[in-house]
């Protein structure tokens, strides 16, 4: 149930590899997972139907965390005693952790970025990981793999796992090594504040072994707090000298980034990738120490990090959907502010003489409020046209406690900035095909957890038929 969501979509391809018969149901179905799933010959229905699901008498439901109390099919499966259901994270836990050496990513950004980035390492050293990752990486065959090796990587997500398990999903992770990239204030659904976020990652920290280890972010002040960790290893990463690990030299140009990895003051290697924005370097050291330690190395700068300089990343993450010499418009996964400024600040790295035409759309539970509204005008004033679409599901938050876009248009604008906002996607979808009438040389990027009413694939249709 939920089963398009990329964590559940993917471990549906798990299940399925494990020799079971997969189907499920979801809203709002649309790519890349509902095309990943079709081409697995998986069968996704559209919408919850009671009738059917007892149709198909499954042995067990995997519910997903976006299910609740009020959904027919979830009353239907509570008030059936002889059928089993379990929550994603525990099923993952019995059936895929036990007996592996999981590598647990976890942090308010990256996590899909430096998970694949793990796997492509250990996959690259001939090591056969399994992973599960919340996403479509460009560079393995699929976004979940059994795999036969020891090590298994898997995003360590701190939202709850279930309506009727509202622990963190990573606490059922069983970390062997696990990777703290950052931490902020977000899930506003389900946190009260930064404090109660550092909570569950504290949980997290006290279930790594003593053989195990903690790869954290030595210049985050928030996961340095919750330090120290003394039952196992922990291994700084940054830029500050203080670090195991340090990112030094980082360079960014339109053909990409450059940094070095300097480990315990020994020059490890310099990276010369296609990734832009010291936020990516900053998730390629975490993965190379990841993968490294699981392959049991003493030492890190014995693992080879040559295949970093062929790695694409991942869909979705600066997802470039058409490019000519007039315009290029690309796709973005970021949805918070610390998210939108890297994001942005790479694209300006990338793009060094264009304009950057963003939109955003507030989609998540945490964007849809007013609780970052300064942050995400900061954020957005990193662009020459912000346009911003419809707050998701606005009737469902008071006024006072929703983000304000017509603010966000006046303090944005005081910058010089052109900025507007609209009533609905469709609305700013016929905005963008009115500048491109005179809006040769720039970048249309598009911020958005969800579909964003599909503007992002309509807009290259568009620009792509000129």
């Amino acid at each position: 149930m939920g089963i398009c969501g990329t964590a559940m979509g993917n471990a549906a391809l798990l299940v399925r590899e494990q020799g079971h018969e997969v189907c499920g149901a979801d809203t709002g179905v649309y790519p890349p997972m509902s095309d990943v799933l079709a081409d697995a010959g998986i069968e996704v229905f559209d919408g919850y139907d009671v009738e059917r699901l007892a149709a198909l008498k499954p042995d067990r439901v995997v519910v997903g965390n976006a299910m609740s109390r009020g959904n027919v099919e979830v009353e239907w499966l509570l008030n059936q005693s002889a059928v089993s259901f379990i929550s994603l994270p525990q099923l993952l836990h019995d059936t895929v952790l036990l007996g592996r050496r999981p590598v647990v990513i976890a942090g308010t950004h990256g996590k899909t970025t430096t998970s694949t980035i793990t796997t492509f390492l250990l996959d690259a050293a001939g090591t056969e990981p399994g992973w599960l990752i919340g996403g479509v990486p460009r560079d393995l065959p699929s976004g979940a793999k059994l795999g036969s090796g020891d090590a298994f990587v898997i995003e360590g997500d701190e939202y709850d796992t279930a309506f009727f398990d509202k622990r963190s999903k990573f606490i059922h992770y069983r970390p062997q090594i696990a990777v703290l990239n950052n931490l902020e204030f977000d899930h506003a659904d389900i946190f009260r504040d930064l404090p109660d976020v550092q909570r569950t990652f504290r949980h997290f920290l006290r279930i790594i072994p003593s053989q195990g280890c903690a790869i954290v972010n030595g210049d985050d002040t928030n996961i340095t707090a919750l330090l120290p960790a003394p039952w196992t290893q922990v291994v700084r990463v940054g830029t500050g000298e203080m670090n195991d690990l340090v990112i030094a030299n980082f360079t960014d140009a339109a053909q990409g980034a450059a940094f070095d990895l300097i480990w315990q003051g020994v020059l490890w290697t310099r990276v010369s990738w296609s990734m832009h924005g010291l936020f990516n370097a900053r998730n390629a050291a975490m993965a190379a120490l990841a993968a490294a330690f699981s392959c049991g190395h003493a030492s890190p700068v014995e693992f080879d990090l040559g295949p970093l300089a062929r790695f694409r990343g991942v869909k979705r993450r600066q997802d470039v959907l058409h490019q000519c010499a007039k315009w290029t418009v690309l796709e973005d996964f970021a949805h918070h502010p610390t998210a939108i400024t890297g994001a942005l600040e790479g694209l300006r790295a990338a793009y060094p003489d264009r304009k950057l035409c963003v939109s955003f759309e507030p989609r998540s539970n945490t964007a849809r409020t007013s609780l970052f509204q300064q942050a995400f005008t900061q954020a957005l004033s990193g662009a020459d046209r912000v346009y911003l679409g419809a707050v998701h599901r606005a009737d469902s938050i008071a006024a006072h406690e929703r983000l304000d876009t017509e603010r966000m248009v006046a303090d944005l604008s005081k910058d010089s900035s052109v900025a507007m906002t609209f009533a609905d996607n469709n609305a700013l979808f016929e905005q963008i095909r009115a500048d491109s009438t005179a809006a040769e040389g720039w970048v249309f990027v598009f911020f958005t957890n969800g579909a964003f009413d599909g503007v992002p694939q309509r807009t290259a249709e568009l620009l792509g038929a000129k």
